[in-house]
């Protein structure tokens, strides 16, 4: 079995699982999403990744389907990234963050049987530790500097 999975999208717009051989809907690549398997999904016409697309679509499903995650300021705020010279740097960030938040998620719930409240607190000031780290890279990398890299005022 190979270590990531490839779907191909056919022109009549199905979507075709290769490691299990039969047609699947988008409902089934959110099930792949949900279940964390490595997957590729590719244009069947031209083998083009279009893993991102099919996302994408999914991302559409959930939001009209029932209480939305982002909200239109956000869609807006992340519009304005686009094309702008921080683009790389924010989609690093947000990936980042994304990647530290599920960390935690986890890290809490396989905690939640010791005491609760030093388990959060713990929780809590690593957060602020890998936050203001993870705030210090986006700045640095705006070329933006940072604590001790500023420049120091002179007396007069």
């Amino acid at each position: 079995m190979s270590s990531e999975r490839i779907i191909k999208k056919y022109p009549n717009r199905r979507l075709y699982d290769t490691e299990v051989s039969r047609y699947i809907t988008l409902a089934d690549v959110r099930t792949l999403v949900m279940d964390s398997a490595r997957f590729r999904v590719v244009d069947a016409a031209n083998d083009a990744d279009i893993t991102r697309s099919i996302l994408l679509q999914i991302m559409l499903e959930e939001e009209t389907g029932g209480e939305s995650l982002f909200s239109a300021n956000m869609l807006a705020q992340i519009i304005r990234f686009y094309g702008g010279t921080v683009q790389g740097v924010f989609a690093r960030y947000l990936e980042s963050s994304l990647d530290l938040f599920a960390q935690q998620q986890k890290q809490l719930s396989n905690t939640w049987g010791d005491n609760p409240i030093d388990a959060v607190t713990r929780m809590t000031k690593r957060n602020m530790d890998l936050w203001a780290n993870l705030q210090d890279e986006f700045m640095r990398a705006a070329g933006i500097p940072v604590g001790s890299e500023r420049p120091r005022d002179e007396d007069p």
